[in-house]
């Protein structure tokens, strides 16, 4: 679904991957960890298009990234959900708005997606908050609205970068169970974390890799848990 072949990546004169070699396939959960600054969320760029590799190949869906113009990433961005650090909203719009604008970004109509948002909020634990303000949610909430959104329009693919970062414990396996959830569909999913904890807690429900960036590269840290 997604590959990185010998994909390097820097920040002026700051080399920050180098020669890394990826594979993304379809049912697959990986862990993506590292410690801060080693380049996680830069890789998570990297497999949906957000940044161009300085070296290597980008494969997405079996397209090569170079070869595509500006319509056909977009298009294949809508394959790929993508569950942001930091959990930008529209302050302004409800919770439900917020979250039907992928759908208004491509066409669709968000009333015809009414009860599958419904079902999508009662999934997440939020279908008492459809009518709230982005200011009014707490940082699980949002987290939790955060994967909504980023699963609203059928992704084939999931990508979390640190979504349990900012809570606490008890939310973070919530956020964990949900993603868990997702894999068990048939989603690929790609989550982001420095916190070991949270992996080792996936072990009796999920068969995952752990991928581990060390010296710019990534490493297969382990084979299932």
């Amino acid at each position: 679904m997604i590959e990185l072949e010998n994909v390097s990546h820097d920040y002026g004169d700051r080399a920050l991957l180098k020669d890394v070699s990826l594979r993304l396939a379809p049912g697959t959960f990986h862990f993506l960890t590292g410690p801060s600054g080693a380049g996680k969320t830069t890789l998570l760029k990297l497999c949906y298009a957000e940044l161009a590799p300085r070296a290597g190949h980008v494969r997405l869906f079996g397209a090569e990234l170079a070869g595509m113009d500006r319509d056909a990433v977009a298009q294949t961005r809508r394959r790929i959900g993508v569950v942001h650090q930091d959990c930008q909203f529209l302050d302004h719009l409800p919770l439900a708005e917020n979250l039907t604008l992928p759908l208004v970004a491509t066409g669709r109509d968000p009333g015809t997606a009414a009860q599958d948002l419904a079902e999508l909020l009662d999934w997440v634990g939020l279908g008492d908050r459809a009518a709230a303000f982005p200011p009014q949610l707490s940082g699980g909430e949002r987290q939790r609205a955060a994967l909504a959104r980023a699963v609203i329009m059928a992704p084939d693919i999931i990508l979390a970068d640190e979504p349990t970062g900012n809570v606490d414990w008890e939310m973070s396996l919530r956020i964990l169970h949900l993603l868990i959830e997702l894999n068990r569909t048939g989603k690929s999913v790609l989550l982001a974390t420095h916190d070991l904890t949270l992996i080792r807690a996936a072990k009796p429900q999920v068969a995952a890799r752990v991928l581990r960036i060390r010296d710019r590269q990534v490493q297969l840290a382990g084979a299932e848990l």
